[in-house]
């Protein structure tokens, strides 16, 4: 697929978040292009992700700074997770985890990504989740009620798609390619 026309992300303040998988590999080509794009973009990471990707790479990528702890204040005396979500025009969870739809579905606020995430107001701000996990775990009966949850709450969705995965087997649960998932995020910043 070709790069979509990203102009419509020029200016934007676009929030990334970033989970513990595999796929979080693509979310730097992502990043980057959105960078190139002109936006503005504010990498958030779980403990979980710091494993996959560093940190320092998604600085150098969106030339800001990375976010991996709640409690870590990088830009402003306001409380993170509330300056952050207002001034975002969208957000992107990307790997989204089974775990991460699981607290984003149930309410939990623990991690910096569940925690930004819960202040952001979808009414305005909308929120992008990319899935991204093993086609058995894809199939729990607990994930699809966590997606058809997260649905009902106004989250938009890219994916997943189906393919070779790392655990070796092929099927649903693999994360969108960065070009699909910028095009969706065009879409929703569009309206």
């Amino acid at each position: 697929m070709r790069l979509p026309d990203l102009t419509p992300l020029n200016g934007k303040s676009i929030i990334v978040a970033v989970t513990g998988g595999i796929a979080a590999y693509k979310t730097a080509t992502v990043v980057s292009k959105l960078a190139q794009a002109g936006a503005e973009v504010t990498v958030l990471m779980t403990e979980a992700a710091t494993h996959f990707v560093t940190p320092l790479t998604f600085q150098a990528l969106s030339a800001r700074p990375v976010y991996t702890s709640p409690w870590q204040h990088a830009e402003s005396n306001d409380p993170q997770h509330i300056s952050l979500a207002d001034r975002a025009d969208a957000a992107l969870v990307a790997p989204c985890t089974m775990d991460c739809m699981a607290r984003l579905a149930n309410g939990f606020a623990n991690d910096v990504v569940s925690l930004v995430l819960a202040a952001v107001d979808r009414a305005k701000t909308p929120v992008l989740l990319a899935p991204a996990m093993n086609s058995a775990m894809w199939a729990q009966a607990s994930t699809q009620r966590n997606l058809a949850q997260l649905k009902a709450d106004g989250y938009r969705t890219v994916g997943p798609a189906e393919g070779w995965q790392a655990c070796r087997h092929a099927g649903p649960g693999r994360m969108s390619e960065p070009e699909d998932i910028l095009a969706a995020l065009v879409e929703l910043v569009r309206g």
